[in-house]
């Protein structure tokens, strides 16, 4: 009954995806059904890594880490685990062939997070980013080709920049809480002590400039991917002209959210750009 086995796993990462993420959950939603389970899977993977850095205080999160990454290698070996969130991941990882320098540089960016607390160079913000964003980008574009490397070696930089841009949206968005309760700071020769218009504006340029470079990538994506991930891009664009809007210092005392009935305008006219192919 292993497939039984397999399809409850599979349930439970689109489970930690819809529990955790209304946005991403309503993009994956809109892929074609014979690639969105795996996405579930690589969701639900990065986001059991990123709670244990971020969230669970109270425990070791360190040996929760090591524990973690060293049952995916043996789950990745055996091709099963016991764990639902492992053993979903290792289908997609089998499956699509996704390689494991890609999940390492994905777990060595969570490591950073339980001791790093300030990116004082580009050299080291860009590599973070590599590691907790754009490497998440690669996995997911290797889903999206299905096995067609020449398309993925054509789309790999567009797929990191939607990475990247998604991960910056994220840090600008949650500024307070990475700042006051984690103590952290990712992007490099800022002060948020005095958080400015000028640097929040510096910030959202870097940002436009990654989402230009993943639209164009995205307009080549197969249909069974194109329209997913067309609506994640439009979500986080509209959360980017959120916080464009948004005060600085506002952004220093409040999480900036996007209103659900918002989110599904965006599905919806997202749906009729695919349908009409104006994407």
């Amino acid at each position: 009954m292993i497939s039984l086995f397999n399809n409850i796993s599979q349930e439970f990462s689109k489970q930690v995806t819809i529990k955790y993420s209304t946005s991403f959950s309503l993009a994956t939603k809109t892929l074609d059904s014979s690639i969105r389970n795996h996405i579930y899977n690589i969701y639900g993977f990065v986001r059991f890594a990123d709670e244990i850095v971020d969230t669970f205080h109270d425990f070791p999160k360190k040996e929760l880490l090591e524990n973690f990454e060293k049952n995916l290698l043996m789950a990745l070996d055996n091709k099963i685990s016991l764990n639902p969130i492992l053993n979903s991941f290792q289908i997609t990882v089998n499956k699509f062939n996704i390689d494991y320098s890609l999940i390492e540089a994905f777990l060595k960016s969570m490591r950073w997070d339980l001791n790093k607390k300030e990116y004082k160079s580009q050299k080291e913000y860009k590599k973070y980013i590599y590691g907790s964003a754009d490497v998440v980008g690669l996995m997911c574009l290797k889903v999206f080709v299905n096995g067609d490397q020449l398309k993925y070696d054509e789309l790999m930089p567009n797929a990191m920049a939607l990475g990247s841009a998604f991960q910056k949206v994220n840090f600008l968005r949650d500024l307070k809480n990475d700042f006051e309760n984690l103590n952290r700071s990712y992007f490099p020769n800022i002060d948020f002590t005095n958080f400015s218009e000028e640097s929040k504006k510096r910030i959202i340029n870097e940002i436009k400039n990654d989402f230009n470079l993943a639209l164009k990538g995205i307009k080549k994506l197969p249909n069974t991917s194109k329209l997913g991930v067309y609506t994640a891009y439009k979500y986080y664009y509209k959360l980017l002209n959120k916080l464009e809007n948004t005060p600085s210092v506002k952004i220093k005392s409040t999480r900036i959210r996007i209103p659900n009935y918002q989110k599904i305008k965006l599905l919806l006219y997202s749906y009729f750009q695919h349908q009409f192919k104006f994407i």
